[in-house]
Formats: structure tokens, sequence, C-alpha cells
């Protein structure tokens, strides 16, 4: 597929270091992608792609570029394991995570791409990375949308600092001529406004304060006053030293949380009981939201996980087997409890005290974007999340990219043996 005029503009540039932040869909992994084979072409380079975590890596590139790369017919052998690519001219392709960064070291590299970088610690660049590109004078690419005021926003500004090296662009999501108007007019319905901004017009916002702050008591405290439906709905956190439930009634496009449930020193199966007590099954149909790392902790003798223990009392759970990013699901809670249009599809009985405080006290660590969780304001508040992220998650625009050409010319090594 051709590069939108924005994408060119990012692929053309001859700065040793490249910062683009762009929205959502704007097509940085393409751009990444297309920029790894263009490096790798030369002989015997080393090449790599590094994403937040091994995981992100592998479900984000991994595909596209191998693909690619075996339609230029340039591979020469691919290691599944290992995420690594050897090109017929000796050059070598990784895909690496950058949650364990120590393993990182000892590698010297002559091009990196760090996808999502504002989501990676900085560490990882200043300790490991940028020292492994030193001694062959190696060039990057950073591509991330923005996450707040965080490293990112540092890493942006040094084409002021140092104009000789660093270049930096912004781009917004329709820049990048993958997703129309109407999409983004769509997701703008259904994000709160700070995060459309962030997500799609690429605009650094400030996070330091608290996560869900879209939550104003008088727009979002509520009672309840009517009937009890058939169908409760549950967001469960589980914890070593305390069980947390937050109950909620499903609306035509939200939530009434009516109940809350916080038990210290307890377990899954008490935890289950409880809700059974204040909601009989012969009266009411339990739909649980439990934390999706459940699944596979053990919290019985019989070696029962989280997720059997509700399912064996008879709830019907739904969870992902994964995670959605942290980020994501915080921005559906927001983009719930009021949306860019103003509308507001999440209230709360002021009787549920912890959640309600989990709204106003649930913070990010100063100058990051990451949430504080060494407060204990995380656990009702991931309640709440895991609910909200199961029913309503954010949902990007997507569109798939054909296999393609690009043009590049493969360069083979010099023959360095000797005819005896």
């Amino acid at each position: 597929m051709p590069l939108s005029l924005p994408q060119l503009t990012i692929a053309n540039d001859p700065h040793r270091f490249r910062v683009a932040v762009c929205g959502r869909r704007f097509g940085k992994t393409h751009i990444a992608t297309r920029e790894l084979a263009r490096f790798a072409r030369e002989p015997q380079r080393e090449v790599w792609y590094l994403a937040p975590t091994y995981r992100q890596a592998k479900l984000i590139a991994w595909r596209k570029l191998k693909a690619r790369l075996l339609d230029l017919r340039w591979v020469a052998k691919v290691n599944e394991s290992e995420l690594t690519i050897t090109l017929k001219n000796q050059s070598v392709i990784s895909l690496k995570g950058a949650d364990n960064a120590d393993s990182l070291r000892g590698i010297g590299l002559d091009f990196l791409v760090m996808d999502e970088f504002a989501m990676i610690d900085p560490e990882a660049w200043y300790e490991v990375l940028r020292p492994a590109l030193a001694d062959r004078q190696g060039s990057a690419l950073f591509i991330s949308t923005p996450a707040g005021m965080n490293w990112a926003k540092d890493l942006y500004n040094l084409q002021d600092e140092f104009p000789e090296e660093w270049r930096s662009f912004t781009y917004t999501s329709l820049d990048g001529g993958q997703i129309p108007l109407s999409e983004i007019e769509a997701a703008r319905r259904t994000m709160d406004e700070r995060t459309f901004r962030q997500e799609f017009l690429a605009s650094w916002e400030t996070y330091s304060g608290r996560c869900y702050y879209a939550f104003e008591r008088k727009h979002h405290l509520k009672e309840y006053a009517n009937t009890l439906p058939r169908e409760i709905y549950c967001g469960i956190d589980f914890n070593v030293e305390n069980m947390v439930a937050a109950i909620a009634v499903k609306l035509p496009t939200g939530f009434h949380f009516i109940d809350e449930i916080h038990l210290y020193g307890s377990s899954t199966q008490e935890l289950a009981d409880e809700i059974k007590e204040r909601y009989p099954l012969a009266k009411h149909s339990i739909v649980a939201y439990p934390d999706p790392a459940g699944s596979a902790r053990k919290t019985s003798a019989q070696g029962q996980t989280d997720h059997t223990i509700l399912r064996s009392a008879g709830f019907r759970v739904v969870a992902p087997h994964s995670h959605n990013s942290v980020r994501d699901s915080i921005n559906a809670v927001n983009s719930l409890l009021m949306n860019s249009l103003g509308k507001i599809n999440c209230v709360i009985d002021p009787r549920c005290r912890k959640i309600v405080e989990s709204m106003e006290k649930y913070t990010y660590k100063t100058g990051t974007s990451q949430p504080d969780k060494t407060q204990g304001f995380d656990h009702m508040a991931d309640a709440v999340r895991y609910l909200i992220d199961g029913v309503y998650p954010i949902r990007m625009p997507a569109k798939d990219i054909p296999i393609r050409s690009w043009g590049h010319k493969l360069e083979q090594p010099r023959n360095t043996f000797k005819r005896l």
C-alpha cells in the first residue's frame, strides 16, 4: 500500500532520530515495518522492533512484517520462537519487548523502532537501547500516540535542542488516510473529550491528577429507586487481602451502580456467597465481569480458579483471555461517565461510598501515565473498570492493509571468500 503524504514525510526524513506522535489508526505500524525493511536491505545489519511487551510485539507487527518480507522474497530463515527473521543478505530483524529491558543488553544495533514508546519505561531507552546504537552509530524511529505529559514529550522536544539529529512530527488519525471522517466522528460520540483529543488528534493531555477525571458528584450521584431487574452485573477484583465487587444494573446505554462489596481477609467463595445472599439466584441472574487473571489463579484446596468458583456458584462469567490495556480500559470508564458530546451513561448510588471514593481518589503517579496502586483505591476502581470495559470497551476503527511490495532493493553481501 502506498504511503500517504504525512507517512512519506516521516519515512523520507534524513534525521538520525525521528519522533512521530500520531493518532490511532494513522498507520504507524505500516511505517515501522517499511522502515525495518529499508534499513535491513543493506547487508549484515542488526535491526530491532521494540514494543512495550514481547506479546504486543508479536501481536502488532510479527505477522505483517513476516508476510511482507516473504512477499519480497528476501527471507533466508524465520525463527518463530525468537521472533527473528534472517534475510538473504545476512541482515537480521528481531522483535523485542521492553518488559524485560535487561535482556536487551549487549547487542549493537544499526536501526531501532520503538513502537508506542510513550508506554515504555524511559530507562529502557536511556540505559539499554541508546548505548546499543552508539558503536554502529545507529538510527531510531519513535512512534506512538501520546500518553500524558511523560518522558515521550521530553523526547519530542529534543528537536528544539538538537535540531541537527532530532526531528519530531505530529499527525492526527485523519492525516494518515486509513479511516474516513465518519469513523472518527463515530468514535467521538463514544469517547470523553480528553481521551478523544489524545487518541485521535495526537494532543498532549495532562494526566497528573485523577484517573477518572470525568466523574463529578453533581452529575453522577443518583439514587436507584426502581425495581431490581432480573439481571445483576458485577465487576470483581480478586485480592489476597480483600475481595471487591461493584454491583450494577444495566441501562439502555450504560450502568447504574447500586451496591458494593468489600470483604477483608476473605476468599472468592465467600464473595460469591455474599453476592448470592444479597441477590438470590431464585430472583436474579448474576453476570460477573472479573479480573481476567482469575482464570489462572488457584484459590482453593481443590485447585479451582477464581473463575471456576464463580461459575460453580451459579454466576455467568464473562472474561477475555487477557486484559485490555489499562490505558484503554480507564478511557472506557471516562467515556461512559461523560462522552465528548456531554452525554452521561453511568451514574452511582450515593450509598456506594467505596466506588465514589475510588472515582475521586484513584490517581496517576506524579509525572506519569501509570495509575498509583499504593494508596489502596485501585481495588474498587479496577472492579468498576473490568465491568465497564467488558461491556462497553472503546473500539478503535481498523482497516486491513493489503500486502504489496515496497520497491526496496535487497543488497546482497559481497563474497569475502578467496579462490584457492
